[in-house]
């Protein structure tokens, strides 16, 4: 791969572009004039991470055994997200929901303004933002208040600042190692920054002459060996590697909790119009990728297409990937430089240049807008993730509190939680197991009869919580010793009125 051209058509105008500032009030306010029932908070281990948080907080610890579940107390947790855990429990307790939905949008449009500046140095605008509302609609999926937001702008400043260094032939920043540090304590996905930066390590290795191949080689390794030591600053230490491992040998986890299986591409799905787009350039010969940024491609799509939670990824790291070898391309095509000079001439009346006095500026209004929108929309989670109904049902039934043990849908596990009530599952399937994810599945399914009845003696269950439709709700029905006591829209309870 030749060294950057960097858009050298639009270069001079790109410099001052402040596009990157309008994609970031852009998506922060969008995120905060979404409705009040947010989709940011449609995801039920948002209450579960948010109780981790206070946990934390109120001991002054990170848990090492589970806190939260009856059916499996004090066993073995590795709370690797615990710093996310600790920031979205601050900016609940200062600003209630709204304030991590702030969070996370605050962390949406850092990301996507860092991609649109990243591209922005390698081709002209148009093409650039283009990529960003691909970026952004392959995001829309994942776009929740958990951990893994948080992670996102760095996810893009790794990969970012790596491709960079590759490009321009130089060695990563020294910086970069705080942002390893970083990582590791927010999300588990920093192991994939050190996979996939070993990948890129090799790719100077590819691109160095070859009498300077050992030279060239020899500060990527060391980096990469001191990245793998900065990501173990975490209170896990080797546990957090561990347990990307052990998530992906979770079979049967990773196939009944919908992130972690395929896309449907049964109706039109961001992912397909993005594969569809990158394919036609490449079929078209607009782009050209060494062998190792070849492999970091596939394997990204791969995971896209076997899990739906790595679209995102994919949207990301993929993006800045296939920057620099498509604009080198188009630079070369007859007529390309005439019709992006045009173009980047109507981009750039679009979004004058800007000096930092007017940045900050901006940016303090977007900041008071986005706090305006929150404090007027006061976000909640999505009603199909919160039963609070069904569970003040429960409470009536038996004279006001709870009766006992509960069996609760996997869905409804973060929201008992996060109002004291022990589970019986959550979202924490790294801890609770395949074998356990198991015995659940066939306890709501009814695959075997036995299995029910087993799970509801066995736990010592008082009361039930399921979503509408689950098949064991008909089985309890019709059960001597269950009463419903309770279905909305929601969910379902039955109380155990027999000994």
């Amino acid at each position: 791969m030749p060294s950057l051209p960097a858009g050298a058509v639009s270069q001079a105008v790109s410099r001052h572009l402040s596009w990157p500032l309008l994609v970031f009030v852009t998506a922060l306010l969008w995120m905060m004039a979404l409705p009040q029932h947010h989709p940011s908070l449609g995801d039920p281990d948002s209450y579960w991470h948010l109780a981790a948080g206070r946990w934390i907080l109120a001991h002054q610890a990170v848990p090492h055994g589970d806190p939260f579940s009856h059916s499996m107390p004090g066993s073995a947790w590795t709370t690797h997200e615990w710093l996310s855990q600790i920031i979205f429990a601050m900016a609940h307790a200062r600003a209630g929901w709204s304030g991590m939905v702030g969070l996370a949008a605050v962390a949406y449009a850092g990301m996507l303004a860092y991609v649109t500046r990243f591209l922005l140095h390698r081709m002209q605008a148009v093409h650039a933002l283009l990529f960003v509302v691909f970026t952004a609609y392959l995001t829309l999926s994942h776009l929740l208040a958990r951990p893994h937001i948080l992670a996102w702008p760095l996810i893009v400043l790794w990969f970012g600042s790596l491709i960079t260094a590759v490009e321009e032939r130089r060695s990563p920043p020294g910086w970069l190692l705080l942002v390893m540090v970083l990582w590791a304590n927010l999300h588990g996905s920093f192991t994939l920054g050190l996979v996939f930066g070993g990948v890129l390590a090799a790719e100077t290795l590819w691109l160095a002459p070859a009498g300077q191949r050992g030279a060239t080689f020899k500060p990527w390794a060391r980096f990469m060996l001191l990245a793998a030591l900065a990501s173990l600053a975490t209170p896990h230490g080797w546990d957090a590697w561990l347990y990307t491992v052990q998530v992906m040998n979770q079979s049967v986890s990773l196939r009944l909790i919908g992130e972690w299986q395929s896309p449907n591409f049964q109706k039109l799905h961001a992912l397909e119009i993005w594969l569809l787009l990158v394919f036609a350039l490449a079929l078209l010969g607009r782009f050209r990728l060494t062998l190792p940024r070849t492999i970091l491609l596939l394997a990204l799509i791969h995971m896209a297409l076997k899990h739906t939670r790595y679209g995102s990824i994919l949207g990301m790291v993929g993006t800045l990937l296939i920057a620099a070898p498509l604009a080198q391309r188009w630079a070369t095509t007859a007529g390309a430089v005439r019709h992006a000079e045009g173009l980047d001439r109507w981009f750039a009346a679009l979004a004058p240049p800007a000096s930092r006095a007017v940045a900050a500026a901006v940016l303090a209004l977007a900041g008071a807008g986005a706090v305006a929108l929150g404090a007027w929309r006061e976000h909640r989670p999505l009603e199909n993730v919160t039963p609070a109904a069904a569970v003040q049902a429960a409470r009536s039934a038996t004279g006001g509190k709870l009766p006992g043990a509960v069996f609760n849908s996997y869905n409804f596990g973060g929201y008992l939680i996060e109002q004291g009530i022990p589970v019986f599952i959550d979202g924490r399937s790294d801890m609770y197991g395949d074998a356990f994810v198991r015995l659940y599945a066939d306890a709501t399914a009814v695959h075997k009869l036995d299995a029910l009845l087993g799970t509801l003696e066995k736990y010592r269950i008082a009361w039930t919580l399921l979503v509408p439709g689950t098949p064991a709700i008909a089985l309890l029905d019709q059960m001597p010793g269950w009463k419903r006591v309770h279905a909305d829209a929601v969910a379902v309870v039955h109380v155990r009125i027999g000994p």
